[in-house]
């Protein structure tokens, strides 16, 4: 079996070496227009800030290896079109354009960088994204050159910078749309992450929010952030932190069908409307576990597990992928935040009736040394009582509580359910009462009410 592999990045790599274990005796190629393939882009902020000094801890496996294991790798090499009918796609490297057959085709070509529309955005030395090793290596070269930064989007990957930044001795400046930075959380833990975060600053960052940027000022570089409100920000470097776009074009002109998210549209087997067309990553869209809808949450965990998926599949085995929750964590000077299912807003949106609490706590029995507090938010359905989603903010080990709940949310646990937990104690981990058991019992007088 010959199977064709579009990106190579996690969920291409991913499908790859299954395929292979799978199907020792298939020929499997991986065409991607990277210069490397099989690396951690979640790993940028890290090597940017310098957790390691060395890029290449973030690939995962080399060309070289992936030959050792009778895979094919072409980089620099942009499959342009796919020709169903032929069973085709059409590949163009630096020097050639040559069709290649396939038997089956699986596509991950992820996402890319979502650039907003600003005056004189072009052609600047200094302005970057975080998406390829060579963006974190250019990155960290500048900064080092540098005295101030701008951030433009204040997300997962923006607060991943701000400490990198801040770190290495810049002053930094981040500019968000919305009124509230991480805005994915609900309205209160977002104002609380803004407040900790601010606690850490001794005034090496601002957060300007409610603000648009409206142009670049400077020729070959940036020298001038300006706002639509007025603002000027003399800078050093900007790097653009507002989003993604799953990258659909190829699937959508072969004319697969595109989910109402944007994204390529798939069933739990990851096969595309397409016979013999598989994708996954961050070019398709899930079903989300709690709301049953589609979504597009770009997650390289996600990516992950289906390209593992659509590698069973695609090798003739049957492998569902159930859909994602959007749980995610990272931490950004001090603070831990993370999240999974629905926020009370979104579930709001959606239909349910939602009621939810919100507790602050220790982390561990209040004697201990290094003590820290965690501010707990948890959502439920009033009429259901099922459990809809959680957010934690604080120290570490606000991790550890959300990675607990989402087991329950994959189960659909409700809040008696889950209040019957038998939740590890001991005093340097835990309050003798875990706050996730406060939290339920909290719940549970509401939904009663």
């Amino acid at each position: 079996m010959n199977i064709v592999i579009i990106g190579g990045v996690a969920a291409g790599a991913k499908a790859a070496s299954k395929i292979k274990r799978l199907l020792p005796d298939s020929k499997v190629s991986i065409y991607t227009d990277d210069t490397h393939v099989s690396y951690s882009s979640c790993g940028l902020p890290y090597y940017i800030e310098g957790n390691f000094k060395d890029y290449t801890a973030l690939l995962v496996r080399s060309v070289e290896e992936f030959n050792k294991l009778g895979i094919d790798v072409y980089l620099k090499s942009r499959v342009d079109k796919i020709l169903i009918e032929h069973k085709q796609v059409l590949v163009k490297d630096e020097n050639n354009a040559y069709l290649v057959p396939y038997d089956k085709l699986i596509i991950a070509t992820g996402a890319s960088p979502l650039i907003p529309n600003i005056s004189g955005i072009n052609c600047k030395n200094n302005v970057f994204t975080v998406r390829k090793i060579e963006d974190g290596i250019n990155i960290r070269e500048k900064m080092f050159n540098s005295n101030h930064a701008t951030i433009i989007g204040s997300g997962y990957i923006g607060m991943e910078l701000l400490e990198a930044f801040v770190k290495n001795g810049l002053k930094v400046t981040v500019i968000e749309k919305n009124e509230r930075i991480m805005s994915m959380f609900d309205d209160e833990i977002s104002d609380l992450i803004k407040n900790r975060i601010e606690s850490e600053n001794n005034g090496n960052f601002e957060f300007l929010t409610s603000e648009i940027v409206s142009e670049f000022i400077g020729e070959d570089s940036v020298h001038t952030v300006k706002t639509l409100s007025g603002k000027e920000i003399q800078t050093d470097m900007v790097v653009i932190c507002t989003g993604v776009k799953p990258n659909v074009e190829i699937a959508r002109d072969a004319g697969l069908e595109i989910g109402v998210t944007g994204a390529i549209k798939v069933n739990k087997l990851m096969q595309t409307s397409v016979p013999d067309i598989y994708a996954c990553g961050d070019c398709c869209e899930e079903r989300h576990l709690v709301s049953g809808r589609s979504v597009w949450i770009p997650l390289g965990s996600t990516a992950n597990k289906e390209g593992r998926c659509a590698a069973i599949n695609a090798a003739g085995g049957v492998e569902q992928f159930e859909g994602v929750l959007g749980s995610a964590v990272t931490r950004c000077l001090n603070t831990t935040m993370s999240m999974t299912g629905l926020t009370e807003r979104e579930a709001s949106n959606i239909g349910f009736n939602p009621v939810s609490v919100m507790l602050e706590k220790h982390d561990k029995v209040g004697y201990m040394p290094e003590v820290g507090e965690i501010v707990l938010k948890v959502v439920a359905d009033k009429i259901t009582g099922m459990l809809l989603g959680a957010q934690a903010i604080g120290s570490i080990g606000a991790d550890k509580r959300i990675n607990s709940l989402t087991s329950a949310l994959v189960a659909h646990m409700t809040v008696d359910e889950y209040s019957r937990n038998d939740l590890t104690y001991s005093p340097p981990y835990s309050p003798t009462i875990d706050p996730l058991i406060n939290a339920m019992l909290m719940l549970q007088s509401k939904i009663q009410n």
